[in-house]
């Protein structure tokens, strides 16, 4: 760097939970530019394109500088002491008048990597005693939590691939290339695969040839939707092998009976894929023994997602390929330590409880309100304020046209946000909080990373105008509604201290490294005394197979969403990824729409309208539309009604649509 006012300096990604190491150069009050930390031990130099555009996000020309307070129906800028004031007569009076459950709390994509900012928002949320929470777990998640409860007894058990010593790894609707994982995050994605490749098989289910299916050994392109059906046959297959004897399970027989349906030619005709694909698949199975299994959106967000994921269960506990080398290993967390104790069981139906008043027919799930709920209870008066702690509601809600006139009847709509959105523009009271390279931070969600692993990192720049931490205007909320939650006074530093924030590594510890490991145990103890205490893998759940006896799919173009490699849910739209609208060539013949062209997609629910892009490596009758474009949203064409029932999931994914010149 060339002046003296010029240094580089040491952090970590927080746009995603990959967490990669970066350094960030900065001149005087400019970040300059980011690059990959060739010396981090988890990602080793790599970044990607959305944290490369830090820069971009921290210099905005709309940043979010100061609060702002609706009066007279305008956003107007305010003082904190007066926003806030504001803010905490209006919830103690709704709170007085209906109740702490009219006062709901959505914990959004920009508090979820904040890990002071979560632990505080918790606390408060406590403390007001609502149970009108909402998050991302029911828009793109439950599917893994719901199995791992109902076959493992506990929702804690967050299993991923073993790559260091696997032999086969079958990703199923995943494309880590541009996602990074679901809820297993990777950094260097294409990195591992090509180190992959030179040991072991990778097959990739996916309707679409995506840049991982480019990498892999092969590729099946099943119609969206039926991938349980391809699990189904192998399973089948494996139970008429005998499986692995020495695993403790339940239930065998009711699983032997549900997949007994899915022979070669019935999962071929059900997945529209070639049956002796499927026998290539079920002999790499047989040969590599123990297999590696990860799942991705394009499962938990489709109407199958539960059956899917069960099955992919299933089959790794018929291969011995749980808790074992080279097949799925189960994250303790480097904060949360499940080695030290006994989880707790939770029953065979598992502990769903009952949704919002307003909707008697959805389910609570994880202590958690389904997002699809909210215009209803908006509607009915039994919520009448909302924090919405940085999540960006109107692209990353289901049914986008029922959820806006919805919020604009809220009495309070409070939003901590960086960047202006159209949700800011429709609250009461915009709370500009500290972006990434603001704050010091350590990782939160640990238990996704590939490494039982914590990291830290100071913060590289002085905060812009008068953004605050998101848990100091959290405490401070908390505060004028009577309830002592942190004490406003401290530093950063000092509250992430208080909080234990280093996990297994005592805070001090990991300021001073920057970075800290634990020991993986592969096969582990804590894991093995679980199952026991369980009685085996419950393989047989009910609810599941209830739900694989009534699946059905529709015959006709199917809409399937996608992530997008520069962009992350709603942000980062100045990087210039345009929402294209993802059709077989053919389909869009049939339709009369040529290559760039302006088309229109529509479901029974709604309507977008994006750029055509034919793409021959898309399987027919399959219209993938992007995440979170204003205008060209997948969100605009989902329904509030039309839920998991077990979890109140929306189904976004093997949707009838039609297409339509614009």
């Amino acid at each position: 760097m060339g002046t003296d006012n010029s240094r580089t300096v040491r952090s970590f990604c927080r746009v995603c939970p990959s967490v990669c190491g970066i350094r960030v150069d900065i001149e005087g009050d400019q970040v300059v530019a980011v690059h990959g930390d060739r010396e981090n031990p988890f990602s080793r130099g790599y970044t990607c394109p959305k944290g490369r555009a830090l820069p971009l996000i921290h210099h905005h020309p709309d940043r979010l500088e100061r609060p702002m307070l609706r009066v007279g129906g305008e956003l107007t800028e305010t003082s904190w002491q007066a926003c806030l004031d504001d803010l905490g007569t209006r919830l103690r009076g709704i709170i007085t008048e209906h109740g702490p459950a009219a006062v709901a709390v959505n914990f959004g994509t920009g508090i979820g990597m904040d890990a002071a900012g979560y632990r505080i928002a918790e606390a408060l949320h406590r403390a007001i005693g609502t149970p009108a929470k909402f998050s991302p777990l029911t828009i793109d998640g439950t599917a893994k939590v719901l199995v791992a409860e109902l076959m493992g007894g506990s929702a804690a058990l967050t299993g991923r691939p073993d790559y260091e010593n696997a032999r086969l790894v079958i990703l199923i609707g995943s494309n880590p290339v541009v996602s990074h994982g679901h809820t297993v995050c990777m950094p260097n994605p294409r990195g591992l695969f090509r180190d992959l490749a030179g040991r072991a098989q990778l097959w990739v289910v996916d309707p679409r040839r995506t840049e991982t299916a480019r990498l892999a050994t092969r590729h099946l392109a099943p119609r969206p939707g039926t991938d349980y059906a391809v699990l189904g046959y192998l399973v089948r297959e494996i139970l008429r092998d005998g499986g692995d004897a020495s695993v403790p399970v339940q239930d065998l027989d009711v699983l032997a009976a549900a997949v007994d349906p899915f022979t070669q030619d019935h999962a071929a005709a059900l997945a529209d894929v070639d049956a002796g694909d499927l026998g290539d698949l079920l002999a790499a199975v047989r040969q590599a023994g123990r297999i590696a299994i990860d799942t991705g959106t394009g499962v938990t967000m489709s109407a199958s997602a539960n059956v899917t994921q069960w099955l992919s269960w299933a089959l790794l506990t018929l291969t011995g390929s749980m808790n074992e080398p080279g097949g799925e290993w189960f994250h303790p967390g480097y904060g949360y330590q499940l080695e030290e104790f006994e989880l707790p069981i939770a029953p065979p139906e598992g502990k769903s409880r009952p949704g919002p008043r307003s909707r008697p027919d959805s389910k609570a799930f994880m202590r958690e309100y389904p997002c699809a709920t909210l215009p209803d209870e908006i509607e009915a008066g039994n919520i009448r304020a909302l924090l919405n702690l940085g999540g960006s509601l109107l692209t990353g809600f289901p049914a986008t046209d029922t959820l806006r006139p919805a919020l604009a009847k809220l009495e309070v709509l409070a939003t901590t946000e960086i960047l202006p959105t159209e949700t800011t523009a429709l609250s009461t009271h915009v709370l500009p909080t500290k972006g990434q390279l603001e704050r010091p931070d350590v990782t939160l969600w640990d238990f996704m990373s590939t490494r039982i692993s914590a990291q830290h990192t100071a913060a590289m720049i002085a905060p812009i105008g008068e953004r605050r931490s998101m848990w100091w205007v959290l405490a401070e909320i908390g505060a004028r509604l009577g309830h002592q939650i942190a004490d406003t006074t401290m530093s950063d530093d000092e509250l992430l201290a208080n909080l234990n924030a280093g996990g297994r590594t005592r805070y001090a510890d990991l300021v001073a490294t920057g970075w800290a490991e634990a020991d993986r145990e592969l096969p582990a103890p804590w894991v093995h005394r679980h199952v026991e205490r369980l009685g085996g893998w419950r393989m047989a759940p009910r609810i599941l197979v209830d739900q694989l006896h009534a699946l059905r799919h529709p015959t006709g173009p199917v809409l399937v969403p996608r992530r997008q490699l520069r962009r992350v849910n709603a942000q980062l739209q100045y990087l210039g990824e345009q929402p294209e609208i993802l059709v077989n060539p053919d389909d869009a013949a049939a339709a009369g729409i040529v290559d760039n062209q302006k088309l229109v997609v529509r479901t029974e629910h709604g309507e977008v309208t994006g750029i055509a892009t034919l793409d021959p490596e898309m399987r027919r009758g399959v219209v993938s539309v992007p995440h979170a474009h204003v205008g060209a949203n997948v969100n605009l064409l989902t329904s509030k009604d039309d839920l998991d029932p077990p979890t109140g999931m929306t189904r976004y994914s093997g949707v009838p649509v039609s297409l339509h010149p614009a």
